[in-house]
């Protein structure tokens, strides 16, 4: 009679060990794909040359250089600038798809993704074609050149302005209509509404929003790269010195200071989240905007403004990937994307792209859910799963640029017995995924906290292990979220140029790598055109998401539907 209490025994026991274990392996695997990196380069900053300990004296020949301090200064010129034009341009287009009437939202939402479908390099290309000195608009710049500041913040405020507007969307959506009735019940005058209701309503998203376009900014590589000039920031600062001068020390050195705001920005951004309430009560009424021409227009026009901004970014790199030679040949060829005997890899580049997106996407949404789903519904041993939603949290404030270096210190210590791992796809996958975890992270723990935990507890109860119950029933519910995972993790290892620079070989480089390679050669149309054909790959792998959404959710998730 005592067998199966024995047997039940057992296979808890069983079931304990197999949690604890694959517990303890995703925190060694965090371990190993950030902090031990990351403590490499630090201790790489304290070296010189020969490797022996010189404190911070690397630290202070950086500041007596003026060209290089210089960097600092340039890089937070750049990153305010385009913090201050992007959260004002994103507040008023949010405004307008939330809170107006204007016609064609949704067209709006989808114009206002596409530069997340392509590399920061194919904004600073198009750039280029439009305001360089054979663009068709240089006299727009009145005599000051493409070719620095200028160029940085416009292509900036390209590439990051999707982020921030889909955070002060989300921000702008949640508000209590009671609140706009009582106002409007006391006679209160339309701008006070805006600054007692409507700003402290989204400060928190509105805080959040701005460092997260600052921490873009000041940390992002293809933008300064392809049309920075002679304007140096910190993350070209770092390129410059371990590939252009081989000085490692001098760019770990750089990368401390690159990470330093970074940290900044994303500490405060946790402090303030932290410090959010909930904006709907039980009671709320949801807003619904009303009817007003004048306002509608208004924000249609800003709206559509920028939407045909983007197109005409966009645009650009297109038409001018199939130009003979711009401008003075207009005549339509496809030989640019004949990319076979130029710089930069050809398209094996863009099928080593093809193949870590779908890698990270596959290898990367298993390991992140999986962790999640320890973090959120397992049971016992809470300081690890507390220690690893830390670290799941801390990839979002390294920059890609200092994340790539730091791999090189680490995975290249000829002592490591993860050495094999230098120079191969694998240690792309592996960066890119870590660089790219937080995001997927968040999400899916989202995902799972919507579910009951009673899910877990009735599985428990009937004695079905807890990786069946996983399988079969958290897995099958969270997939709208899970393939979300995918595809960000796709589209992102596809556009992705700092996080990899460092890392590539002949044998696998990168069509974002190809694109900065193309550019440097001379072959700016052969650019445009990787540039174009990383964008439709992205945008043909979201399509395909769509689609795949769209029948999990009308068919395989019937049960979501009312009715």
């Amino acid at each position: 009679m005592m067998a199966r209490p024995a047997i039940l025994t057992g296979r808890l026991g069983s079931e304990t060990l197999v949690r604890l274990g694959v517990l303890l392996f995703a925190l060694v695997f965090l371990s190993l794909g950030l902090l031990f990196p990351l403590a490499a380069m630090l201790i790489k900053s304290v070296q010189d040359r020969s490797g022996d300990f010189v404190g911070l004296a690397n630290f202070v020949r950086y500041f007596q250089t003026p060209a290089l301090a210089g960097s600092i200064v340039n890089s937070l010129v750049v990153a305010l600038s385009s913090t201050v034009i992007v959260v004002g341009l994103a507040f008023l287009c949010a405004y307008g798809i939330t809170r107006t009437c204007m016609p064609g939202k949704r067209l709006f939402r989808m114009l206002a993704i596409l530069p997340i479908l392509a590399p920061s390099l194919l904004p600073a290309i198009s750039l280029v074609y439009l305001f360089g000195n054979q663009g068709w608009f240089r006299e727009a710049l009145m005599g000051q050149s493409i070719y620095g500041p200028i160029g940085i913040v416009m292509g900036m405020c390209f590439w990051i302005f999707p982020h921030a507007l889909m955070i002060l969307t989300t921000a702008l959506s949640t508000s209590d209509a009671r609140l706009y009735e009582a106002a409007e019940t006391l006679g209160t005058a339309k701008w006070r509404s805006f600054l007692t209701i409507i700003l402290p309503g989204i400060r928190y998203g509105l805080i959040s929003c701005t460092f997260v376009v600052f921490t873009l900014a000041i940390t992002d590589f293809g933008v300064p790269k392809i049309i920075g000039g002679q304007f140096h920031v910190l993350a070209t600062d770092v390129y410059r010195q371990v590939v252009g001068q081989q000085n490692f020390q001098m760019g770990a050195v750089v990368s401390v200071i690159l990470l330093l705001p970074a940290l900044a920005s994303f500490a405060v951004d946790r402090w303030v989240q932290r410090r959010q309430v909930a904006q709907l009560s039980s009671r709320a009424v949801p807003w619904q905007p009303t009817p007003n021409p004048l306002r509608d227009w208004v924000f249609t026009l800003i709206c559509y403004t920028v939407g045909a901004v983007i197109l005409t970014v966009i645009g650009t790199a297109i038409y001018a990937s199939l130009v003979q030679f711009w401008p003075y040949n207009l005549s339509l060829t496809l030989r640019h994307y004949a990319f076979e005997g130029l710089a930069g890899g050809g398209w094996a580049a863009w099928l080593n792209s093809v193949k870590l997106g779908f890698s990270v996407a596959v290898v990367g949404t298993l390991v992140i859910f999986v962790n999640a789903w320890l973090v959120e519904k397992s049971d016992g041993y809470r300081p690890l799963r507390q220690g690893l939603h830390l670290l799941a949290m801390l990839p979002m404030a390294v920059p890609g640029m200092v994340l790539g270096l730091a791999y090189i210190f680490f995975f290249n210590q000829a002592g490591n017995p993860l050495n094999w791992l230098y120079g191969t796809l694998a240690i792309l996958v592996l960066n890119t995924l870590v660089h790219f975890y937080t995001v997927c992270h968040l999400t899916s723990i989202t995902a799972l906290k919507q579910l009951d935990s009673e899910f877990e507890a009735v599985g428990a109860s009937l004695k079905v292990p807890f990786w069946t119950t996983l399988r079969r029933v958290t897995l099958p519910v969270s997939l709208p979220a899970v393939l979300d995972v995918s595809v960000y993790l796709f589209v992102n290892a596809m556009t992705t140029v700092s996080a990899v620079v460092f890392l590539y070989t002949s044998d696998t480089r990168l069509a974002s790598v190809a694109v900065m390679h193309l550019d440097e050669a001379g072959y700016f149309a052969s650019a445009a055109a990787m540039a174009v054909l990383i964008f439709f790959t992205s945008l043909g792998v979201k399509l395909v998401h769509a689609t795949l959404s769209h029948l999990l959710l009308t068919r395989a998730q019937r049960w979501r539907q009312a009715g």
